[in-house]
C-alpha cells in the first residue's frame, strides 16, 4: 500500500495544496451566492444479525445397518447454545432407510430440540420410497413428523394435507421470512400449494428448501432434472425466493440464477455425508447482517471440534473451502422492493426538529427551498435556500468558476432517517474546477457566532457509486476566511480557512477547527465512508473538545487537542466547498442533504436521526 498522505503535516499541506490552489486567473468570490443501515424492514426492533442453521443428509448417522447418532445429537445441543440462531432447516435424507426403527432414532434424537427451537424437516429419498412423489400415502417418515410434531411452533405455518410439504414464517432482523420445505418429488399438486404459500405470503422473502435442485458433480453447480422442474414450474415466476438450499449431491457447490423478473437466486447445494464418519453432524450456518447487506455463510461439524485427535478429525471438523465458507452480497433493501416496499418514516416538518439553541436549519424540499423542482432539475443561481429557524442565515445558490447547470440539481434522493425527503446533487470536479455552493448572506448572524459554549454540526451526504475522478479534500461546509487573518499561525496554513468539514481523496471525513483562545488546529479524522449510500455526520463540540460521530457512532481519531469555539471572523458560511487562500477550486461531488446548526452540544439520540 502506498504512504498514507493523512499521517503527517507534510503529507497533508501537499494534498491540500493541490487540492484547494486554484489558477491565478481565478477570480475571488465575494459575492453573495436511502441509505442508512436501514434495516430491511420497518417492522420490529430484531437485532440485523441473525443466523439460520442448515442440516444436511444425516442419513450414514441414523442407519439401523450400522452407524452413531451422536454426532446429529451434538449439533442439535450446540445450536441451542448459539443465541443468534433462529431457525434450522433440515434437507432431507434424515435416515439411510427410512423404517420404522431409524425414524424411532430420528424421533429421538429431534426431541433435542423440540420446543426449544423452530425447525423444518423434509423428505428425502431415503426417507420415503424414492420412486413416488408428494402424493404418497402414510409412512414411517410422515408419522414421526406429522403437522402435530410442528404445531406447537411459533413458526409454524402449515402442511400440504398428504404430510410431505411444509411452511413456516421466521421473525427475524425486524421482518417475517417465509421458509418452503418441499419435497424429495414435488407433483403438480404439490407446486400449486406451494404457489397458494407464496400467494398467501406476497411480502415475505422465501427460502426454499429441498432435497433435490442442485447438482455440483460436474464441477460446476446446475440445475438437476427435477431441479429443472421447480426452477421452471415454481422458482423462476416467484421473485419473492431469493435463496435456495438443497442436499443430495456432493460435492458442495452453488449457482447464481436470473429470475423472470430479472432479479438474482441464490442456489445451494450443501451436503457432506461422503466426508469423514458420515458428515459427522456437519452443519452449515447462514449468517444474515441486514446492515452489511451480506449473507455469511460458514460450515463445520460441532461434534468434531471437540475432538480433533486424528488427521480425518481436524481435516474435517471446519470447512474453510469455497464451497463451504463465504459470502453472498445482497442489498436486501432492494432485492426486496418489488414486493414489499420499505415503509419509511413520513418527511417531518421542520418545527420537529428545531431543538432548543438551533442556530441555523437547512432543507431542500420545497419548505427549505421554494425553487425546489422534479428530480434532476437544476438549481439555478440566485435561487435562495431557507433558514428555517427564522435567524436569518438563508443561503443562496452560486456557482463557482464557469459552470453548467449540471454542478447543482435538486434530487429526490434522501437519508431513511432526514426528515425532508429531498437533497441537492453538487456536480463538482476538478480539471477544469467546477462546483456550486450555498453561501450565506454577507450580514449572516452566523457568520460571526464563536460557539465557545459548545456546538453541534449535522449534514447528512452520499457520495457518488461509482466513485470517479479525483476528489481529494474537497468540502462539504465551510466558513470562508484564512485563519492567518485570526492570528493563528501555528495551524498547518495560515491560508485554510478556521473551520472546514471536507472530503480526503481516501474518503476520509476531515474536520479542522481554529479555536478561539488558543493558536492551533486539532483536526479529526473518521474512516473511509461508503459510496452509494447515505450518511449521517455529526460533529459535537462541548467547549473543550470535539467529537465526530458517523452514522451515530463515535469515531476513533477524534482531535485530543483542547478545543473551545470557532475563531470565525464574520464571514460567510458556505455548503458546497472549502477556500484556501481565499479562493475557492473545485466543489463537492455528491449529494448533501439537511444541515442544522445548534449552539451547543447535543447527545446522539438528539441527533437529526431520531425518529420520534
Amino acid at each position: 500500500m502506498a504512504d498514507n498522505p493523512l499521517h503527517g503535516d507534510v503529507g497533508r499541506r501537499t494534498l491540500l495544496q493541490a487540492a484547494f490552489t486554484v489558477p491565478a486567473t481565478a477570480a475571488l468570490l465575494g459575492a453573495t451566492g436511502s441509505e442508512a443501515s436501514a434495516r430491511t424492514s420497518s417492522t420490529g426492533g430484531d437485532d440485523s444479525r441473525f443466523t439460520i442453521a442448515v442440516l444436511p443428509d444425516t442419513q450414514y448417522l441414523l442407519d439401523e445397518g450400522g452407524s452413531d447418532a451422536e454426532p446429529v445429537r451434538h449439533t442439535l445441543r450446540a445450536l441451542l447454545k448459539r443465541d443468534d440462531v433462529v431457525f434450522l432447516a433440515h434437507l432431507g435424507d434424515v435416515t439411510e432407510h427410512g423404517t420404522e426403527r431409524e425414524m424411532r432414532t430420528a424421533d429421538a434424537v429431534f426431541r433435542t430440540i423440540d420446543g426449544r427451537m423452530p425447525y423444518s424437516v423434509l423428505a428425502g429419498n431415503h426417507d420415503i420410497p424414492g420412486s413416488t412423489d408428494d402424493q404418497r400415502g402414510s409412512t414411517p417418515y410422515s408419522r414421526t413428523f406429522p403437522a402435530s410434531r410442528f404445531a406447537r411452533m411459533k413458526t409454524f405455518g402449515g402442511m400440504e394435507p398428504k404430510g410431505y410439504n411444509s411452511f413456516h414464517v421466521v421473525k427475524a432482523g425486524g421482518r417475517e421470512w417465509l421458509v418452503l420445505a418441499l419435497d424429495w418429488r414435488v407433483s403438480d399438486r404439490g407446486l400449486a400449494w406451494a404457489q397458494r404459500v407464496i400467494d398467501d405470503h406476497r411480502t415475505l422473502p422465501v427460502i426454499l428448501t429441498t432435497h433435490d435442485l442442485v447438482s455440483a458433480d460436474s464441477g460446476r453447480a446446475e440445475l438437476s432434472a427435477h431441479g429443472q422442474r421447480l426452477w421452471d414450474g415454481l422458482i423462476r415466476r416467484n421473485d419473492q425466493v431469493f435463496l435456495t438450499l438443497n442436499g443430495h449431491y456432493w460435492p458442495p457447490g452453488r449457482t447464481t440464477l436470473t429470475n423472470d423478473h430479472g432479479n438474482a437466486v441464490h442456489l445451494h447445494i450443501t451436503n457432506y455425508q461422503d466426508r469423514y464418519y458420515g458428515g459427522a453432524g456437519m452443519v452449515r450456518f447462514y449468517t444474515f447482517d441486514l446492515d452489511r447487506g451480506v449473507i455469511d455463510v460458514e460450515t463445520y461439524s460441532p461434534w468434531l471440534l471437540t475432538r480433533g485427535d486424528t488427521v480425518p478429525e481436524t481435516e474435517t471438523a471446519r470447512l474453510t473451502g469455497d464451497a463451504d465458507r463465504f459470502s453472498v452480497e445482497i442489498d436486501f433493501r432492494t432485492r426486496f422492493a418489488a414486493f414489499a416496499p420499505p415503509v419509511l418514516p413520513k418527511p417531518r416538518p421542520a418545527s420537529a426538529v428545531l431543538v432548543k439553541d438551533t442556530v441555523a436549519y437547512w432543507r431542500f424540499d420545497a419548505a427549505g427551498l421554494p425553487a425546489a423542482g422534479a428530480d434532476g432539475q437544476a438549481v439555478a443561481p440566485g435561487s435562495v435556500a431557507r433558514d428555517l429557524t427564522g435567524n436569518g442565515n438563508d443561503l443562496t445558490v452560486q456557482h463557482l468558476n464557469a459552470n453548467g447547470a449540471e454542478v447543482l440539481t435538486w434530487s429526490n434522493e434522501h437519508h431513511d432517517t432526514q426528515p425532508a425527503h429531498a437533497s441537492l446533487r453538487f456536480g463538482g470536479a476538478r480539471n477544469p474546477d467546477r462546483g456550486a455552493i450555498l453561501r450565506a448572506a454577507e450580514t449572516a448572524p452566523v457568520n460571526r457566532m464563536r460557539f465557545e459554549s459548545g456546538y453541534t454540526i449535522e449534514t447528512y451526504l452520499k457520495l457518488p457509486e461509482p466513485f470517479e475522478g479525483d476528489h481529494a479534500f474537497m468540502g462539504v461546509l465551510s466558513w470562508e476566511g484564512r485563519s492567518g487573518d485570526a492570528g493563528k499561525t501555528a495551524g498547518w496554513s495560515p491560508e485554510e480557512p478556521t473551520c472546514s468539514l471536507n472530503v480526503s481523496g481516501e474518503r476520509f471525513l476531515q474536520f479542522v477547527v481554529y479555536p478561539v483562545p488558543t493558536d492551533a488546529d486539532p483536526t479529526s479524522w473518521s474512516h473511509a465512508i461508503p459510496t452509494g449510500r447515505w450518511t449521517h455526520v455529526a460533529v459535537v463540540n462541548d467547549g473543550r473538545r470535539t467529537t465526530m460521530y458517523v452514522d451515530g457512532a463515535k469515531i476513533a481519531r477524534n482531535a485530543s487537542e483542547e478545543s473551545k469555539g470557532i475563531s470565525t471572523l464574520g464571514k460567510p458560511f458556505v455548503i458546497g466547498a472549502t477556500q484556501f487562500a481565499l479562493r475557492y477550486g473545485h466543489g463537492f461531488y455528491g449529494w448533501i442533504g439537511d444541515t442544522r446548526i445548534v449552539s451547543r452540544a447535543l447527545r446522539p439520540e438528539q441527533f437529526l436521526t431520531a425518529i420520534r
